[in-house]
């Protein structure tokens, strides 16, 4: 049996041509996040990145959303994941859901969020930590925590405004408003927009990604996510380190035969 047919808790796992498809699995709950989901979530993740087969990760939400956040009855009741004083709440934070951007932020392979419904509160987070997001006309977003009168504990406030820019990321998060679907697309906040199927228009976007040479994919992204938070000298010196190990990669001179060949690469990861 394959890692990835076992079974995880409050998750779906599937691999298929190179691409890893990752389905948040509680739909009772609109797919609220759980101590069991985010155990699953990054054991899949951290085990998926160090997996040579797997070159893109798709995550999206079983049934009609992609994830509700925080579940709204266990807050009420002060239980699971938000039972306890201040403090204990706290760590529970950092050893809890937090872990989630903190994996995620590890991961070298590239990670499309499928935002097939609401992605709400630690829901929309989740999608902004991904590198990439494909939305239809059934997606919405919201940065909804003051609406609840909470603050975005996992993460929201780093991600959200490195996605949409600091104006309106401020405003999802003041106003707690929705933003529909055709609107994030305007805004920027989901890359690709599908007018028809988005499963289809998703599919397509992981085969490009996994189409590339796996190698420098990987240090694409890395570098890319250092030049947020490194100056140009800091960012110059890791993309001539990079460069150093891709051009001599298998895959580099696959690249240069077939351009001369005037052929389409096929990459093995080498």
């Amino acid at each position: 049996m394959s890692f990835y047919s076992q079974s995880f808790p409050h998750l779906k796992v599937s691999l298929k041509k190179h691409q890893l498809w990752v389905t948040l699995d509680n739909p009772e709950q609109s797919n609220a996040i759980t101590y069991e989901m985010v155990d699953s979530l990054t054991r899949v993740l951290r085990f998926a990145d160090f997996d040579s087969e797997v070159r893109v990760i798709v995550l999206t939400g079983e049934g009609a959303n992609f994830c509700a956040g925080g579940d709204v009855k266990a807050m009420e009741y002060k239980t699971g994941m938000f039972a306890g004083d201040s403090n204990e709440l706290r760590m529970r934070y950092i050893y809890g859901i937090q872990q989630i951007p903190k994996c995620i932020e590890e991961l070298s392979t590239p990670m499309i969020a499928m935002v097939n419904g609401a992605a709400i509160g630690a829901g929309c987070d989740l999608a902004m930590m991904c590198d990439l997001r494909v939305g239809s006309e059934k997606s919405k977003f919201g940065e909804t925590f003051v609406k609840l009168g909470l603050v975005p504990g996992d993460g929201g406030s780093f991600f959200l405004q490195r996605v949409i820019g600091y104006s309106k990321a401020m405003q999802m998060s003041l106003t707690g408003d929705l933003v529909s679907g055709e609107e994030a697309f305007k805004w920027g906040l989901v890359n690709y927009y599908a007018s028809g199927d988005l499963l289809a228009e998703t599919e397509k976007i992981a085969e490009k990604i996994s189409a590339n040479a796996p190698v420098a994919v990987q240090m694409t992204k890395k570098l890319m996510k250092s030049a947020y938070l490194q100056d140009a000298n800091a960012v110059l010196e890791q993309a001539a380190a990079y460069q150093g190990i891709t051009q001599r990669t298998q895959d580099h001179f696959v690249a240069l035969r077939a351009i001369k060949d005037k052929k389409s690469p096929e990459f093995t990861g080498n």
